[in-house]
């Protein structure tokens, strides 16, 4: 199955069929797999898009969707959309990655005496902030992530979760007193898009 161009996409909220986006983050700790053709039944969480959704993954594709489930909904709702999905999609979106120093050091509090540019000797136990660290201290870079607006891929599947159609660089050891890591520039899965046939039920 190829990629689908982000241009083929069209709105689905209309005679009986309803676009839903299932997010990565929770499919990924809970939720039942199914597969095309399975009768289905989403908590909605909202119906129109955030507005960090429409930053991340753009206005076109946003306005495909006609419900945003959520496994564990904050507040008690009677919003579900329930059928058969005769359509699943993978979202896969281009995510940067980039080091930044610890500050003020090793995931301490603000009020640490200690701060990144100050050498620590290695300890057998530490106790950091909250933090235990057995043998040895961190490293002194945090990794951080940022989607690339817009740089979205949506490939056709027929299971959540499925499989994960994701790309990674080469996984670094920093030790806690290495230089800065190069940055790197993965494709992840953001989600996916269900179309659910609410007639068929």
């Amino acid at each position: 199955m190829g990629a689908e161009r982000l241009s083929d996409t069209r709105a689905l909220s209309v005679d009986g069929m309803t676009r839903v986006w299932l997010d990565s983050t929770e499919w990924n700790c809970c939720g039942d797999p199914f597969t095309l053709n399975d009768e289905v039944d989403f908590v909605v969480h909202r119906r129109t898009p955030s507005d960090e959704f429409v930053r991340d993954l753009g206005a076109e594709l946003a306005a495909t969707v006609g419900a945003f489930e959520r496994r564990h909904p904050q507040a008690t709702t009677n919003d579900r959309v329930q059928g058969r999905a005769t359509r699943i999609q993978i979202v896969l979106q281009d995510t940067v990655t980039r080091s930044s120093p610890r500050h003020p050091g090793y995931g301490a509090p603000r009020d640490d005496a200690n701060p990144v540019d100050v050498g620590l000797p290695p300890s057998s136990l530490g106790d950091r902030g909250g933090a235990v660290f057995l043998g040895l201290r961190p490293s002194r870079w945090m990794r951080v992530s940022k989607p690339v607006p817009h740089a979205v891929e949506l490939i056709p599947t027929d299971a959540v979760p499925g499989e994960r159609h994701e790309s990674h660089g080469p996984v670094s050891v920093d030790g806690p007193d290495g230089p800065e890591p190069g940055e790197q520039r993965v494709r992840v899965r953001r989600g996916w898009l269900v179309d659910v046939d609410q007639t068929k039920r």
